[in-house]
């Protein structure tokens, strides 16, 4: 059975500084086209399917914007 997270993000609080993106082992983070209310590029996932649950972007995380969910067996 394969392992599945979702990843969640609050983007008010994102500064853009990247380093989530930097740091994800499969590259699936990217800076979003829309800015938020302070003005910056938050933090995205391109294809959260390919997420490992690694929580490296959660960890390194300086504003602890990141939070990431295991989900259960079905839930989509």
């Amino acid at each position: 059975m394969n392992r599945r997270f979702r990843l969640s993000f609050n983007a008010d609080k994102c500064k853009g500084c990247e380093i989530c993106v930097s740091v994800c082992p499969k590259h699936i983070l990217a800076m979003d086209t829309a800015v938020n209310a302070k003005g910056y590029h938050p933090a995205c996932c391109t294809d959260e399917t390919q997420c490992i649950g690694c929580t490296s972007c959660a960890l390194m995380c300086p504003d602890y914007c990141i939070t990431i969910y295991e989900l259960e067996e079905g839930e989509a």
